[in-house]
């Protein structure tokens, strides 16, 4: 194989690592019936509790009048890092949002992923990244993604 061809895969692969890692965590959040460390649909309940758990403020927002109630959150765990899972509801669906803040090597590219029935959607700003993860369908899960992207370019 030459070498472009060889160094192509290893970016592409690269990518697909956050993607794996993410939508494992979401599964057995989901399957080990651990999908918040405080359940709380109260943002001044749960943003407190993350704040005393990690070395970061991360935004929690309450978009419950948009039909994305928030259920919780807890710590997660991610190439050595503890992040933020912040849990919302959509009908019977459940987003796990992942955020972390952002470092050089975080893309600042949005991203769009499907695996094993999964949809994943990246973005990040000048503080954070964020990973929101669900079987919601895309454009649910996208819809999700801008307000909460809207409401924290207000803050």
């Amino acid at each position: 194989m030459p070498s472009g061809e060889h160094k192509e895969g290893l970016r592409i692969a690269r990518k697909a690592v956050p993607a794996q890692r993410l939508s494992t965590s979401h599964v057995r959040s989901l399957m080990a019936n651990h999908l918040t460390d405080v359940a709380s649909s109260e943002q001044h309940t749960v943003k407190p509790w993350l704040d005393t758990k990690l070395d970061f403020a991360a935004p929690v927002l309450d978009l419950s009048g948009d039909g994305f109630p928030l259920i919780g959150g807890r710590l997660d765990y991610l190439d050595n890092h503890s992040v933020a899972a912040l849990v919302y509801q959509k009908r019977k669906h459940f987003i796990n949002l992942f955020i972390w803040p952002t470092t050089p090597k975080d893309s600042s590219a949005q991203t769009m992923v499907e695996r094993e029935g999964y949809h994943l959607v990246h973005w990040s700003d000048d503080d954070f990244t964020y990973w929101a993860v669900s079987d919601l369908n895309l454009n649910d899960l996208q819809s999700f993604k801008q307000l909460f992207e809207q409401q924290t370019a207000r803050h």
